[in-house]
């Protein structure tokens, strides 16, 4: 099946984003791509949360998803958001970083809304604390689409295995990750993470991800790592995308899976043991 990532550098406006956005997947559909992806946060990538509030909408208002879904349905492709801000009713005001899969017809097939939450001190100045921001999911997500069991996740999820192999277990072929990840441990990280999440379950992973500085008129910039992968079951890296934006097209062989998982079937090797004393 030809797929493809879509590689973005968004800014804090949604408006701006999504011109670009929809420009990438039309370019994708003319390469002939039956399923594209695009990052986490497709919509807005903000360090202020006043600016969020003022440009956020809740799911059944938001022009972004509202416009991709028509892209989809136009072009007759299966589509994985990524992910998108949108505001919840919480009292605490939070918003959801949700990924939706659509299916030719428009239709949101299954909604993901990420559970792992990026609180960490990276270096001395650079600190997050996106539960500050975004309130965590409790489900994981697995999507039953025409063509392949697709487990979905978002960026910071990947480092805890145990989501994935759930979901593996659960019957996924392709675990889709999109992510907006910190320069500092996408250098020292990404790459071992995601071919380690393909290898443990016998799964693709497809990771689209955010790049570059994001552009704001008013308020502190932010960085992202690129490097999109897509990385075979085997573990062996099929597409990285580098630092530029753009459309990165690839194959998606199924077939893989079921090859990687009969040399080394380890899913099914899973033992219970007691924990230690």
């Amino acid at each position: 099946m030809k797929t493809a990532i879509l590689q973005l550098n968004v800014t804090d406006d949604p408006v701006t984003n999504l011109a670009v956005t929809r420009g990438m997947l039309a370019d994708a559909v003319g390469q002939g791509v039956e399923f594209v992806l695009t990052p986490e946060v497709t919509n807005c990538i903000s360090t202020s949360r006043d600016h969020q509030q003022a440009v956020l909408y809740h799911e059944a208002d938001d022009p972004t998803l509202a416009a991709l879904r028509s892209d989809a349905k136009r072009h007759g492709i299966w589509l994985l958001i990524g992910s998108l801000g949108l505001k919840t009713e919480d009292a605490d005001g939070r918003f959801a970083n949700r990924s939706f899969m659509i299916d030719p017809q428009g239709e949101i097939v299954a909604r993901y809304d990420k559970i792992h939450m990026f609180d960490v001190q990276v270096t001395p100045t650079e600190t997050w604390k996106e539960s500050a921001a975004y309130r965590p999911g409790t489900q994981a997500v697995l999507a039953r689409t025409s063509f392949a069991n697709i487990g979905m996740a978002v960026c910071y999820d990947v480092r805890f295995p145990e989501l994935f192999q759930t979901l593996s277990e659960a019957g996924a072929q392709v675990l889709t990750i999109p992510a907006a990840f910190s320069p500092v441990t996408g250098q020292a990280h990404w790459h071992t993470l995601l071919r380690a999440r393909a290898i443990e379950t016998g799964c693709f992973v497809i990771a689209p991800a955010q790049t570059g500085t994001h552009a704001s008129a008013e308020h502190k910039t932010r960085d992202t790592y690129g490097h999109s992968l897509v990385v075979s079951p085997w573990g062996e890296v099929i597409v990285d995308a580098g630092t530029e934006a753009g459309v990165y097209v690839f194959e998606l062989d199924l077939a893989q899976t079921d090859a990687a998982r009969a040399k080394v079937p380890s899913m099914s090797h899973k033992r219970p043991f007691d924990g230690p004393k």
